[in-house]
């Protein structure tokens, strides 16, 4: 696969989650959309390690890193997301009010 289609699959993977994050009502979507951004990134690195630095691998071992932090995000995000959807009855960003 050629660089340029990389680049463009991982802009526009980018630009689904920025605006899946922004337009985005349930908090489940807002997760998932940052996933998409998170996974947008490891693209870059991965293709920009392969393409700089065939002999190290900073930019993969950097990826790896970014995948544990995915996999911690979604294990705390969904676990704080089911507390509150128990408390609240409902997912909504707008209709939560953290403050009560």
């Amino acid at each position: 696969m050629m660089f340029e289609h990389v680049l463009f699959l991982s802009v526009y993977l980018f630009l689904i989650g920025i605006y899946g994050l922004i337009t985005s009502g349930n908090m489940v979507r807002a997760l998932i959309c940052l996933e998409l951004i998170l996974n947008s990134i490891n693209l870059n690195l991965e293709t920009f390690s392969d393409l700089f630095d065939n002999r190290q691998l900073k930019g993969d071992i950097f990826a790896i890193f970014v995948i544990a932090l995915e996999a911690a995000e979604a294990a705390i995000g969904l676990s704080i997301l089911s507390s509150i959807h128990r408390n609240r009855k409902s997912t909504r960003i707008n209709q939560s009010n953290f403050f009560e």
